[in-house]
C-alpha cells in the first residue's frame, strides 16, 4: 500500500493530509490528548516544540556563500514579499474590526491573516518549479525565500505598524533556533546535509500538532475565504513579484511568479502569534483554517501560472537572464510540479 505516494497527489498533501487528520480527530475525540497523556498527548499539542526543531532544521539548510545573481534574485522576492504583505496588513488594519470579520461571507478575514498568507513563499515548490525549468541558478534562491519561514516577519509586520507590541526577547527568541541552525550549518557541510535531510520529515508532525487544535466544522466554514485567499495570494503577489524579477532583477518575471504561494509553514504562524501576544488568539483558528485552504489552493495555482508564464516568455524571445537565451519549456504538464517540501 503506497500511503506517501498517495498522500503526495494532492497538492500540499503532507501538510494537509495531517492538519486535517489532527481536527478530525480533535472534532470526534476532543480529549484524546489529555485522555492518553504522555507521548501521544505531546504529540498532539507539542507544536511549539516541534516548530522549533523544524526551524532549526531549515536553517542549517542557508549557505551563506551566494553568488551575486543568487543573492539578488533571492533578497528580491523576500523584500519584495514581506513588503507588499506589510502594505497589505495596514490598509487592511484602516477598515477591518479589531477581531476581524465575524459573520457573513468573508467570516474569518482578519489583518492577521492577510499577513501570515501573503508573507510566505512555498520555498519547496518555487524550486520544483524552477528546477523542471531548468533554472538552477533561480532554483539557488531557495535559501532566501526560506527565511519567510515562521512567525519573525509577522511579528516584524505587527509590530512596526503599531498593530501588536512584542518584547524583545519575543521576537528574538523564534529566531534563536533558526539562527543556531544557519550557525551550524555553514560552519560544517555535512550537519546542513544531515538536518536538512529532516525537514520535510518533521512537517506532517507539526501539521498534526496544528489540526488537533482546530475544529473540522470551522475549516469547513472557511472554504470560501480560503479559496478566495489562496486566489488573491497567487495573482496580487504573483504580478507584483513578477515587476519585481521582471525589472529588478533582469530577469523574464516567471522566478517571481513562481514564489506566488502560501509555505506549508505559515499555517503554524497564527498559533505562534496567539500564543506569544493573546490579542490574537480570537482570530487564531479561522486564521490557521484560512491558510490552511490557502496553502492547498495556491499549491495548484501557482504551477500553472508559472507555466503559461514562461511559455509566454519563451514565445516573446524573454531570456531568464540578461545575455542568455529563452528557456525552453520541454513539458507544460504542471500537475507533478506540486511537492509537498513546503517552508
Amino acid at each position: 500500500m503506497r500511503i506517501k505516494a498517495a498522500i503526495e497527489k494532492i497538492p500540499g498533501g503532507m501538510m494537509v493530509v495531517p492538519l486535517f487528520i489532527g481536527a478530525l480527530i480533535h472534532t470526534i475525540f476532543p480529549d484524546t490528548a489529555t485522555f492518553f497523556g504522555g507521548f501521544t498527548g505531546a504529540m498532539l499539542t507539542g507544536t511549539a516544540s516541534i516548530l522549533a526543531v523544524f526551524f532549526f532544521c531549515v536553517g542549517a539548510t542557508i549557505d551563506v556563500k551566494q553568488s551575486g545573481y543568487i543573492a539578488r534574485k533571492g533578497f528580491t522576492l523576500l523584500i519584495g514579499k514581506v513588503v507588499f504583505a506589510a502594505l497589505l496588513g495596514y490598509g487592511a488594519a484602516l477598515l477591518l474590526p479589531e477581531n476581524g470579520i465575524q459573520t457573513g461571507l468573508f467570516s474569518g478575514l482578519s489583518v492577521l491573516v492577510l499577513i501570515a498568507a501573503f508573507n510566505e513563499t512555498n520555498g519547496g515548490l518555487y524550486t520544483a518549479l524552477m528546477t523542471k525549468l531548468g533554472r538552477t541558478e533561480d532554483a539557488a534562491a531557495f535559501p532566501f525565500i526560506s527565511i519567510e519561514s515562521g512567525p519573525f516577519f509577522t511579528m516584524i509586520i505587527l509590530g512596526v505598524g503599531g498593530l501588536a507590541t512584542f518584547p524583545w526577547q519575543t521576537i528574538v527568541s523564534t529566531l534563536i533556533p533558526f539562527a543556531v541552525g544557519m550557525i551550524v550549518g555553514n560552519i560544517d557541510k555535512e550537519c546542513r546535509e544531515f538536518f536538512g535531510q529532516a525537514v520535510p520529515v518533521l512537517i506532517p508532525f507539526f501539521a498534526l500538532a496544528l489540526g488537533f487544535g482546530l475544529d473540522f466544522g470551522m475549516i469547513l466554514k472557511s472554504g470560501f475565504m480560503g479559496i478566495l485567499m489562496g486566489v488573491a495570494v497567487v495573482f496580487l503577489s504573483g504580478g507584483v513579484l513578477y515587476l519585481l524579477d521582471r525589472y529588478v532583477t533582469g530577469s523574464d518575471g516567471v522566478a517571481g511568479v513562481a514564489a506566488s504561494s502560501t509555505a506549508g509553514a505559515a499555517v503554524a504562524v497564527p498559533f505562534i502569534i496567539a500564543e506569544l501576544n493573546p490579542q490574537f488568539a480570537p482570530v487564531a483558528e479561522s486564521a490557521t483554517a484560512i491558510i490552511a485552504t490557502s496553502v492547498l489552493v495556491t499549491a495548484i495555482l501557482t504551477p500553472m501560472l508559472t507555466m503559461w508564464v514562461a511559455k509566454k516568455q519563451e514565445e516573446r524571445g524573454i531570456p531568464h537572464r540578461r545575455g542568455m537565451k529563452p528557456a525552453i519549456l520541454k513539458d507544460p504538464n504542471v500537475t507533478s510540479i506540486s511537492k509537498t517540501y513546503e517552508m
